[in-house]
């Protein structure tokens, strides 16, 4: 018989049997692999490469099974290892030695970081125009009742406007909808809603299914400016031709499925995003998503005949009486940027045809 490499300690169990006993299992230099008991007697006996090995990982016991099904187990890592060394198929096991190389386990991380970021960067803005394609008006519409019930609950009051103004807005509002090239069904959908913004403040914005919310404080900042006000409401027509807030809710449903799938709960925080209006407020469009709805409003003003640069006005209010200077944005919808006010302006002259 060939001798031994070594020895190592462990339990064995026979196939179908709960029962372990004592034994250890040896390597003979040849490949022969026996399991003996305490007394020396043969429980299994086989050539090496006809067992399955169960891979290193960390301190867990591993696992020696043989052809008839019997296992030996075995706390002693490194002892198996050892007599394995010679015959072995392959490395002690690919997580484990990510474990005790921490270079791989970085490498392994930074790939991790790298395909998380392709898929939010390719996967996501795919999944996200494939969403919006086949998205029917009924969801939208359920989407958008439900972020705007969710807001009346805990953000808004009722509107204090006199019914004179929430009229002559609403005929304005109803007049841009009318010019808009959207199907008759879409066009009908569209809907002005009045509310006091308490914390938001001044503001307008549209859900997915044509809702448009117009705080009492914006209408207030504008004073008798109704044009100004148009040309905000055309802005939010702008964003709901375009699908920017289905978008906006389809890709930030898409990036938090993402991260809670990596921590094992993907239900809860996709239906906030989802259906929550405090999710929605927390979104804000794309710059060229911004400077899109921008363009929609002087063109849609200018098809109504109406002022063209309203919106550029808009802003310039923004920033004189509010104070917003900053590139940055001041209201997370409507970031009121020098170089917005600017491009308004001039593809007001460009549209018009002025200098």
């Amino acid at each position: 018989m060939a001798s031994e490499q070594g020895a190592v300690a462990g339990l064995w169990r026979n196939a179908g049997e709960a029962r372990a006993i004592d034994a250890r299992l040896a390597i003979a230099a040849d490949g022969t692999t026996s399991v003996t008991d305490e007394a020396g007697t043969v429980l299994a006996w086989g050539a090496f490469q006809g067992t399955t090995v169960s891979d290193r990982i960390g301190s867990i016991a591993r696992k020696v099974t043989f052809p008839g099904g019997g296992v030996f187990e075995t706390s002693d890592n490194d002892g198996i290892d050892r007599i394995m060394a010679p015959h072995s198929r392959g490395p002690a096991g690919f997580i484990h030695q990510l474990e005790r190389f921490r270079p791989r386990l970085i490498a392994f991380v930074l790939a991790t970081v790298l395909l998380g970021a392709a898929i939010y960067r390719y996967a996501v803005p795919l999944l996200v125009e494939v969403a919006v394609a086949v998205t029917p008006p009924a969801v939208s519409t359920l989407m958008s009742k439900g972020a705007l019930a969710s807001l009346d609950q805990t953000v808004f009051e009722p509107s204090k406007l006199d019914a004179e103004r929430q009229k002559a807005l609403s005929d304005g509002f109803a007049q841009l909808v009318a010019l808009t090239d959207a199907p008759e069904p879409e066009r009908t959908a569209y809907t002005l809603n009045f509310r006091a913004g308490g914390p938001i403040g001044p503001n307008a914005f549209a859900l997915p299914d044509g809702t448009v919310v117009l705080t009492d404080e914006l209408v207030k900042l504008a004073g008798q400016d109704d044009e100004l006000i148009l040309g905000v409401l055309g802005h939010e027509i702008g964003h709901v031709d375009h699908k920017h807030s289905l978008r906006q809710l389809y890709r930030a449903a898409g990036v938090t499925a993402l991260i809670m799938l990596i921590g094992g709960d993907i239900g809860s925080g996709t239906e906030d995003i989802m259906v929550q209006g405090a999710a929605l407020l927390s979104l804000s469009h794309s710059r060229d998503a911004e400077s899109d709805a921008d363009k929609f409003s002087v063109a849609l003003m200018h098809k109504a005949g109406r002022d063209p640069a309203a919106i550029a006005r808009f802003f310039e209010l923004l920033r004189d009486k509010l104070g917003d200077h900053a590139e940055g944005n001041f209201l997370s919808s409507h970031p009121a940027t020098p170089e917005r006010i600017a491009e308004t302006r001039r593809y007001a002259r460009e549209i018009t045809g002025s200098n």
